[in-house]
């Protein structure tokens, strides 16, 4: 095909959905250089495109807001349709997704073979199970005739507000300057939208101990629906080396947050995804969930900490409210001795490296 002057990406999924999807757009930014690429998303997770030099406009769909229905859908496929697109890339699978690009009249449009809409795409490309996610979405390339490498990480741009935002929480907090602790920060992220993906809350609390006791700081991390959790941990753990910025920051400054620190803990949730993106190494938890699903991170230094051998994992493609055997023995199995030592065991790595 001819060389596309306007490129769409529309992805209306979570916050790691989306960074998994950053790969694509930095690969066309790369091969079509002079393509203005345009990125749909959903509200809560639009501000995590920010600043991308691979992203030239982002569009808000709220779908489940104010451009909720038919109504909605008909709305934005006519936004869509005026800005005259040359083709659409559709890595989310529902069939409102599919429908959009087609009453958008946009006359390439590629979408994984598993879609809900996939009668509605001009190209249908094979969901390979077993492949990582950002190796899929690169496979959406394959009618553009790019032949992507999977070892292209995703990247996030925090800016400059962003950076004064978190110089600011810790110049203000004991975390900052030489108060910082001898062996570094350690980011963590307890929380998750699904309750058999979150590690024990009595696990944070005793890993932050360790954590503290042998010379690390701590920032908790995550977003307004964390809050409770992680000044419950603060409280717990009873440190004044411990910065609680759950439902403080915005995504960006939240990443700009983590970048910051020389490891992150995190369960299977957006932190997992942001650590990647800012290329501060993780240690992910896993539990209902597997890395077989393609999620996991996949930095140098990245550990993914599981309890194998389970007959009942996983239990859910992206878990659920209870253990459906009432054991929750995935996670409690994941002992905050287990995971210190991981942490541990990646600073010297980097140290080196760096």
């Amino acid at each position: 095909m001819l060389t596309p002057r306007k490129i769409l990406v529309f992805h209306t999924g979570f916050i790691g959905d989306i960074i998994l999807t950053l790969p694509l757009v930095q690969v066309l930014r790369d091969r079509f250089p002079d393509a203005h690429t345009t990125f749909v998303a959903i509200p809560s997770v639009s501000g995590i495109l920010e600043n991308h030099p691979a992203i030239s406009e982002v569009i808000v769909y709220d779908k489940r807001g104010s451009s909720a229905g038919l109504g909605g859908i008909l709305s934005i496929a006519d936004c869509l349709r005026s800005e005259k697109f040359d083709v659409a890339l559709i890595p989310h699978r529902s069939i409102r997704s599919a429908a959009i690009g087609f009453l958008a009249r946009i006359p390439r449009r590629a979408g994984f073979s598993t879609s809900a809409g996939r009668i509605l795409f001009t190209d249908k490309v094979p969901y390979e199970k077993e492949n990582h996610e950002i190796t899929r979405n690169l496979s959406l390339l394959k009618p553009l005739g790019i032949q992507a490498g999977d070892d292209v990480l995703p990247s996030l741009y925090p800016g400059k507000g962003d950076r004064d935002k978190v110089d600011e929480i810790l110049r203000k907090h004991v975390l900052s300057g030489s108060a910082v602790k001898q062996n570094g920060i350690v980011a963590v992220a307890p929380g998750s939208i699904w309750n058999t993906k979150r590690w024990l809350k009595d696990h944070f609390i005793t890993l932050g101990r360790l954590l503290t006791d042998k010379g690390f700081s701590i920032v908790l991390v995550g977003g307004k629906e964390d809050e409770r959790l992680c000044r419950e941990i603060e409280q717990s753990i009873g440190n004044r080396c411990v910065l609680n910025a759950a439902g403080r920051l915005t995504l960006l400054q939240s990443a700009e947050l983590i970048r910051r620190c020389n490891v992150a803990v995190s369960n299977d949730s957006a932190p997992m995804h942001m650590a990647q993106a800012v290329r501060t190494p993780v240690v992910a938890i896993f539990g209902a969930t597997v890395p077989q699903f393609g999620f996991a991170p996949r930095g140098e230094y990245d550990e993914v900490v599981e309890t194998s051998g389970l007959s009942c994992r996983p239990c859910a493609i992206h878990g659920g409210e209870r253990c459906p055997i009432r054991t929750f023995v995935c996670m409690t199995n994941i002992t905050p001795e287990y995971v210190f030592d991981k942490v541990r065991s990646i600073i010297p790595r980097v140290s080196v490296e760096a």
